[in-house]
Parts: C-alpha cells; structure tokens; sequence
C-alpha cells in the first residue's frame, strides 16, 4: 500500500505539529515497514528530519507550485498524488487538499485540538476564521479523522457535528531521547550550568497566557517551609511580563528561574533530575510534556478539565487550573511526600507504554487498510 502524508511540517517545524509527523513517520517507517510511506512537503532545508529517505520525499514538480507553495498543498497536490499511485493520503496537521475523494485517494486528517474555539480571546478574528474554515472542510471531507485525545474527539462532536463513528482516537509518544537516562554526572553539570541547586519543580512550555505560569508561580510562592526552587522553561511572549511582575511582588525572585533556549539535548537530564512536573495549561490538545514527565520517571501536577488526565493517567496529581490554593495544595502534598513521588512515578512508567510508537503504528495501519 503507498500512503502519501502531507508531511510539511515535519520539515518545517521544530515542536508541536512537527513532532508529531515526524513521530507518525518515524513509527511507521520503523514498526510497519511492509508499505511505501511518500512524504510531501513544498521544501526541506532545515535539517530538521535527516532520518527520513529523501527518496521518499516528493517536492511540487511544476514551476508554478513550486512558486504558490500553499496552492500546491491545498489543491494542485492531488494530481501529483495520482501520479505516485497514492491509496491513501494522510494530512498530519489539521488539513487535507481538496479533490482527493474525485481521485479516488482515500483520506485521513489528524486534528490536534480545537483551542481556538474553546479560548477564542487567544486568537485573531482572522485566524479563528481561517482555522475554522480548514478544520471544519476537512473534517467533513476526509474518510476518517484521527483525534490525537478523547478531549479533542468530543470537540470534534460537540463544536463540528462530526460523527463519532467516523474519529478515531489515536495518541502519540514523545522524543526517544526523553526515555534514555541521562548519566548522573551529565545531570550534574547540566543543572549547575544554569544554576539549579537543590530540589526544583519543572515547567516546560512556552510562556503564553493559556499555560497558565503565572497560577502556578503565585501556587508555588504560598507554599511554606522548603528549599524547592521552580525552573520556567519556554519561549517568552509579552505574557512573561506578567510573570515576572508577579514574581516580583510575591517576593521570590530568588526561588523561580525562567529560562529561554535551552537546547532539547538537555531537556532530559532537567525532566530527570526535577522533582515534580507542573503543567497547569488551561487547554491543550494532548499534553506531550506530560508524557515526556513521565517516561523520565517524574510525577506529574497537572491541570484538570482537558486532556491533561488522558496524558498523565495515573502518574499524576491534579488541580483546577483557575483556583491557586487547589494548585497549592496538590504541590504541598508532592513535594513533601517522597514516598508518594515515587509511587506516582511508578504507574506513570506503565501508563506511557500505551503511547509507544509500535502500539501507534499498528492502530494507523489498521486504520489505512480499512479504508482500501
């Protein structure tokens, strides 16, 4: 079977849709090699996915696609799917090109969340109406719509009518490089080249208005009697002033660390060494640091009322994300339990195991084939 995957941003992107393509690829290539995997993207030029066989990576072929990149992805595409003898194409990010069922090409969108909807104040008029248009017409176009959590397939029902027969909840893993253990002396050095001593409390994510760092700032200044440090990992915004602001009046400007580029090499020796997880996003669409957490043996705090329960499981703690004191009262109970630590470590180690790339790839597989 020769499956075609609209893979741009496996090329393009360095987290979020990216790692998840790259991730599907990756499964695939390696639990279900029997079939031809076709990898369209309009350029690939930041080395971002040098594993994959650029054999197996087709570009636009005619000078105009080559020039209305986003045209070729929406439309022209389907011709040269044809050409390649394509059975079914997958849109990997939320998006599928029109024409395919006329081809006789089966189809698959993978939707990863509808955030713009649920936190519309977060987006621009203009955006929402784009990603409505393309999220909707593909949901209604494609043959079946892989939702990366149940949070995001009964979004999927309640905000689009989408028939449920027609989801398929299908997760996803994170990076192998968050299951290798890190040797204690990389660990070490890792952690004292920005300064983390003692104890910590981890939070990676980018420091925007929905990951909520600023309850869990004011959640981890109400805690009484520690030597715990928090370390902010992400991408500033302007929110990270508000951060700041409320790390200054609350007075803990020497126990919260906020950190920019830290390259992903050293992210697992941080996940390793912290003591707790903290992920208190309002909304998301899975939760891939969560699950990164808890492959490297970390319990987990996390928000409830999305899909952060589905990623954490039993490996976590929760509170609700819009009231402070339930946030610190769940991080007092984790930081002065060890024994409770480490038993939520334990069952986060078994819960991820659904979420492994041969697991993954034998359920889209099974879903390709259905389709033929």
């Amino acid at each position: 079977m020769r499956i075609g995957f609209d893979a741009k941003r496996a090329f393009a992107n360095k987290t979020g849709l990216g790692n998840y393509s790259r991730f599907v690829l990756n499964a695939l290539m390696a639990h279900e090699p029997g079939h031809d995997y076709l990898a369209f993207t309009p350029k690939n030029n930041q080395n971002l996915f040098q594993e994959f066989p650029e054999t197996a990576i087709r570009y636009p072929e005619k000078f105009i696609d080559k020039k209305l990149s986003a045209y070729w992805r929406y439309a022209s595409i389907t011709k040269q799917l044809q050409k390649e003898d394509i059975a079914v194409f997958h849109g990997l990010s939320n998006e599928i090109p029109q024409g395919l069922r006329r081809a006789n090409i089966r189809s698959v969108v993978t939707i990863h969340d509808l955030i713009f909807e649920r936190l519309p104040n977060l987006f621009k008029p203009i955006d929402r109406a784009i990603y409505r248009h393309k999220f909707r017409s593909a949901c209604e176009r494609a043959d079946s719509v892989v939702a990366v959590s149940d949070q995001t397939r009964r979004d999927l029902i309640e905000l689009y009518q989408v028939d449920d027969s027609k989801i398929r909840v299908i997760y996803q893993d994170c990076s192998p490089v968050f299951k290798n253990a890190v040797s204690q002396e990389e660990k070490t050095n890792i952690r004292a080249s920005y300064g983390i001593n003692g104890p910590f409390i981890l939070c990676v994510g980018t420091l925007e208005e929905r990951k909520n760092q600023h309850r869990l700032v004011e959640a981890f200044a109400a805690l009484k009697n520690h030597d715990f440090t928090l370390v902010l990992i992400g991408k500033p915004t302007a929110y990270v002033e508000k951060i700041k602001a409320i790390i200054t009046a609350l007075g803990v400007e020497k126990q919260v660390l906020l950190l920019q580029n830290v390259p992903t090499v050293h992210l697992p020796a941080l996940y390793q060494e912290a003591s707790v997880f903290a992920y208190i996003s309002i909304y998301e669409g899975f939760g891939i640091p969560i699950v990164e957490a808890l492959h490297s043996g970390t319990p987990v705090l996390a928000a409830k009322g999305s899909c952060l329960e589905e990623a954490g499981g039993p490996g976590g703690f929760y509170a609700d994300p819009y009231q402070t004191e339930s946030i610190s009262q769940q991080l007092h109970k984790l930081i002065t339990d060890a024994p409770l630590r480490r038993s939520l470590a334990d069952a986060g180690k078994l819960h991820v195991l659904q979420f492994g790339g041969e697991h993954i790839a034998s359920q889209l597989t099974g879903l390709y084939k259905s389709l033929i």
